[in-house]
């Protein structure tokens, strides 16, 4: 598992460009891992190979939702930045940065949200199912239910206040720049 950690983490450097970025998108899998575990044992199954491919399924789907918010409220604020570069507003202050946070996590609500709902209309029936091989399927399911729900939690509710709160601090000091993401995200 900790080489899973390490490849994610790279794979997120390398799409965000900033460790500190990453490291935030990367906070989603431990939240996933917690709704898992409690489903886990909730069920009462034991940690084998199929509950840890459940886990790392789920770790992938976390960490894209996360990867997608941040995309979303880095465009929210970029946009605003790139106004200011061209003269069409003012200085970037506290308040945009909390509009643009706001902005952007609204538009990933409704995606976020869908995309949960579907994976959960897809993974509930393999719980109950009882034919051949839902001895293996299940243990594969079941994390990835109960880190699905924690995970959107996260996403939609701990990511944009750590993102607002790195931008306020990154305005404070002075360093506050459009995102490094923005060289692949549209003009």
């Amino acid at each position: 598992m900790p080489i899973v950690f390490l490849i994610i983490f790279i794979m997120l450097y390398f799409t965000t460009k900033d460790f500190t970025e990453a490291t935030v998108v990367l906070l989603s899998v431990p939240f996933a891992l917690i709704g898992g575990v409690y489903l886990i044992y909730i069920l009462g199954y034991n940690f084998s190979v199929a509950v840890w491919v459940g886990f790392i399924a789920l770790y992938g789907v976390a960490v894209q939702t996360g990867v997608v918010m941040v995309v979303y409220l880095h465009e929210s604020l970029d946009r605003r930045m790139r106004d200011h570069e061209l003269g069409k507003r003012g200085p970037i202050v506290l308040q945009d940065i909390y509009n643009a946070t706001v902005e952007g996590a609204v538009l990933r609500l409704r995606p976020k949200i869908m995309t949960v709902c579907t994976a959960l209309i897809a993974l509930i029936p393999i719980m109950w199912s009882n034919g051949v091989g839902a001895d293996v399927m299940k243990p594969i399911a079941a994390p990835m239910i109960g880190g699905l729900i924690t995970s959107a939690i996260h996403v939609l509710v701990v990511t944009p206040v750590l993102f607002s709160y790195m931008k306020e601090r990154s305005l404070k000091k002075g360093t506050l720049k459009k995102s490094r993401m923005a060289l692949w995200m549209k003009e």
